[in-house]
């Protein structure tokens, strides 16, 4: 087989880290993307929003790139969209409901204009340049969720989103069997396949068992029943309803994001709610507090969302009571696990009650776990396997899986971000890297902010900072007045008397003496008898002007 008939996979977000998914696949000069996520800050991201995958090998090419085509409408495969757009304008291909939020994501950030979309139905299918792809269901923690088949020249690949085989999920819809098994029969090239849960022994637990749980919450609970999920967790949303139904309580949505979403999928005849349940915020804020459920976003401990400003007493329009029940339905995101430990101690400090999964069955995954993910591989029986969605650990112990199931070692490719990978003729292999870092969002500013920023600022939390304001006279280059010394979150006020004489002291002999008059050889004999002293290393500015 010719070059010519070389599909390339490009890695682009999602592999080594959970999060920011993106794939492109490459062929014939064409490429498509599928999926265009965002991804949580960790802990020592400071100041940082969310992260984007680093899409540059795209705009280099944008001229080559023919659609977008998007899996379902959670934040970690929708919420890169919008920077995406910018840079690169094309189709983007949606189920209705997943167009549904990217469009009122893309109107709350003013973006609406940018996008074109194509829709989409499971069981339909696009030629896209060379590429023929296949949209087929899946089950997943949210409706509308498809997986691809991707046929080109160079063969079939089955692109495995986040699936489960829930076969009693919420929206009736498990995932689509009889379609593995067609594509089976017509021989799959590769399988990529979701790696979120491949440490998690067994099954991922029907969405079924969350309707008894709720129940049970809603019935012992004596005041206000506040629940948080993602705003996208369509099915979730489902299921707090038919519990408010059967308990008598009337239901509220807290935050645009949750409002918005629910009347979408309302529209859309995804969600059955009737109108007489849900009841504006205002409104239930007045009503009894056993009578009320509202439903909000924070369960990942976000210290912006409503149940971050809640646990911390600074939300504006309604405060925790200490009848309050609150409900945290999803699981922790790799590391997000200390900011959520915070904010349930924070809440129970407040006197309100916490519910997490850990306490009662209020979420399941919606991701495979391994027997699930071997059954996969036993319907496709694919000739090469790579591994997605995941920290490095996650994909290699799904790599190991699937040698369980007996796909070859050697035909079993793992990579992480930015490693190009080639399907050939009979064979995978590994292509050039390209970048694949992260690209950080800090309010306006869209990859301004690098590594070295991060750590400056991991610097000042961790040691503080000293400034060093210096006046000299223009002409004997002696000092007008004594240096004016301001520190932050480096010492106690007691530490300071002591080190901050001394500090003065020393930048006097270094400026009047003549020995050392530049900013840099001050700041050097600073930070060595600050470190001397107390064992930190606190970032050291001077600001020098003459007069």
């Amino acid at each position: 087989m010719s070059k010519k008939n070389k599909l390339r996979i490009i890695p682009l977000g999602g592999l080594g880290e959970v999060g920011k998914n993106m794939m492109a696949y490459e062929f014939a000069g064409d490429i498509i993307v599928v999926d265009a996520g965002i991804m949580f800050p960790h802990n020592d991201m400071l100041g940082v929003d969310y992260i984007i995958p680093d899409f540059e090998y795209l705009i280099n090419r944008k001229d080559r790139v023919r659609g977008l085509i998007i899996t379902h409408g959670h934040e970690d495969h929708i919420g890169a969209i919008q920077h995406f757009i910018e840079q690169i304008n094309v189709p983007i291909y949606a189920t209705p409901l997943t167009r549904g939020l990217i469009e009122a994501k893309l109107f709350r950030n003013n973006a609406q204009h940018k996008a074109q979309f194509k829709t989409i139905q499971a069981g339909e299918s696009s030629n896209i340049g060379p590429f023929k792809v296949e949209y087929f269901h899946v089950s997943h923690s949210i409706p509308d969720a498809v997986s691809l088949a991707i046929t080109t020249a160079a063969g079939l690949v089955i692109h495995m989103s986040d699936f489960k085989f829930d076969h009693t999920p919420v929206d009736g819809w498990p995932t689509d069997f009889a379609k593995l098994a067609e594509y089976s029969t017509r021989g799959v090239d590769l399988l990529l396949s979701d790696s979120t849960n491949a440490e998690r022994p067994g099954w991922t637990p029907s969405e079924a068992v969350i309707g008894p749980a709720f129940d049970k919450v809603f019935a012992e609970a004596k005041g206000r029943i506040i629940i948080a999920t993602f705003a996208s967790l369509i099915s979730r949303v489902q299921q707090v309803a038919d519990a408010a139904l059967k308990s008598g309580r009337k239901m509220a949505l807290a935050g645009p994001s949750m409002v918005d979403n629910v009347k979408i999928a309302r529209k859309m005849k995804y969600l059955e709610i009737a109108d007489d349940l849900i009841v504006p915020i205002e409104q239930a804020l007045n009503m009894q507090d056993h009578k009320v459920v509202i439903m909000c976003t924070g369960s990942q401990g976000e210290p912006s969302s409503i149940v971050g400003r809640l646990s911390a007493g600074t939300n504006r329009q309604f405060d925790l009571k200490p009848n309050d029940t609150v409900v945290l339905s999803s699981h922790p995101i790799p590391g997000n696990e200390e900011s959520i430990g915070k904010t349930i101690n924070r809440i129970l400090r407040r006197g309100a009650t916490v519910i997490d999964d850990k306490v009662a069955p209020i979420h399941v995954s919606g991701h495979a776990a391994q027997e699930e993910q071997k059954l996969l591989l036993n319907l496709v029986r694919p000739k090469h396997f790579m591994p997605i969605h995941g920290e490095l650990r996650m994909l290699k112990q799904h790599a190991k899986l699937a040698m369980q199931v007996g796909v070859e070692e050697e035909n079993i490719i793992i990579v992480e971000n930015g490693q190009v990978v080639e399907l050939i003729g009979n064979k995978i292999q590994l292509g050039e890297r390209i970048p694949g870092d992260y690209v950080f969002v800090d309010g306006e500013s869209i990859g301004d902010i690098d590594h070295d920023i991060m750590k400056e600022r991991g610097q000042l939390a961790r040691n503080g900072i000293l400034l060093i304001d210096i006046s000299l006279d223009k002409h004997s280059g002696k000092l007008l007045h004594d240096p004016e010394i301001l520190t932050r979150g480096f010492v106690t006020s007691e530490e300071a008397e002591k080190i901050l004489p001394e500090v003065r002291k020393r930048v006097m002999q270094a400026v009047n003496g003549g020995g050392m008059s530049s900013e840099k050889d001050i700041i050097n004999t600073i930070k060595s008898y600050l470190h001397q002293e107390t064992k930190r290393r606190p970032m050291v500015f001077v600001t020098l002007s003459k007069a």
